[in-house]
């Protein structure tokens, strides 16, 4: 295709939605996302699954672009690949010393340090920071002890598990999951299968359809249901041996 059939594409995708329209935007593309991809090469991923990831910073580009910005689309959808790649790999990164929901519960710190430091100019105290947070103290100075690290070493299993222990809640808040509970909901997330967790992740979070998780997974939608299914299903029986025998039911 020439340029001004790629830009009336385009224009007819904003405007009706239809997936197969986006299949061959998705199609056009796909050298560039495949270029982009191979600069981040030598990372220790896989080029293929790098590629993967970046198909779906497209998926998101053709979603979320606003011609009325002024800016290109091909200018907009090069940083949505690259970001999303670079999410990936720093994501996959943390995984290999941390588990995922102790980087989750770090990014709520950081966040919520940064949030003080502009609001008080100084840091703040560890009861300060556990108010913020809406959790014990003790698990506080644990975390802020992580934090203060900065090493690559990984954790001993029995240190995980205290320091998973000593995450708890202050008081209860409403329409607002216990940090211990988001804990539980993200280590069994872990132990699903890659495929699995990948289905989850575009359906629940970047809030793809079926039909495009099976455009960028590369299976048919029927699959996609399926795996979907059986997922959810591990997740719940996971959470559940997860949880204290008092909250079972």
């Amino acid at each position: 295709m020439k340029e001004e059939e790629v830009e009336a594409l385009l224009r007819e995708y904003l405007r009706s939605r239809d997936p197969m329209v986006q299949a061959r935007l998705s199609a056009w593309f796909g050298p560039m996302v495949r270029r982009i991809a191979s600069q981040f090469r030598g990372q220790g991923e896989p080029l293929e699954d790098l590629v993967q990831v970046g198909y779906l910073g497209l998926l998101q580009a053709l979603n979320r672009y606003d011609p009325e910005r002024g800016v290109p689309f091909k200018t907009y959808a090069a940083a949505l690949v690259a970001g999303e790649i670079r999410h990936y790999l720093r994501d996959h990164g943390r995984l290999i010393r941390l588990p995922r929901w102790l980087g989750a519960v770090l990014r709520e710190v950081d966040r919520a340090v940064d949030a003080f430091w502009t609001t008080h100019s100084r840091a703040p105290t560890v009861e300060e920071l556990a108010r913020s947070l809406n959790v014990t103290p003790e698990g506080v100075d644990r975390i802020l002890r992580l934090r203060a690290m900065r090493t690559p070493i990984p954790l001993e299993p029995e240190e995980i598990q205290r320091l998973r222990a000593s995450l708890r809640h202050q008081w209860y808040e409403s329409f607002q999951l216990p940090i211990e509970d988001r804990i539980t909901v993200l280590a069994a997330l872990e132990r699903l299968r890659e495929v699995e967790r990948k289905v989850i992740y575009a359906l629940f979070y970047l809030d793809l359809t079926e039909t495009e998780t099976a455009r960028w997974l590369q299976m048919s939608q029927r699959r996609i249901s399926r795996i979907l299914h059986r997922a959810l299903d591990r997740l719940s029986a996971l959470v559940r041996s997860e949880m204290p025998s008092e909250d079972k039911s």
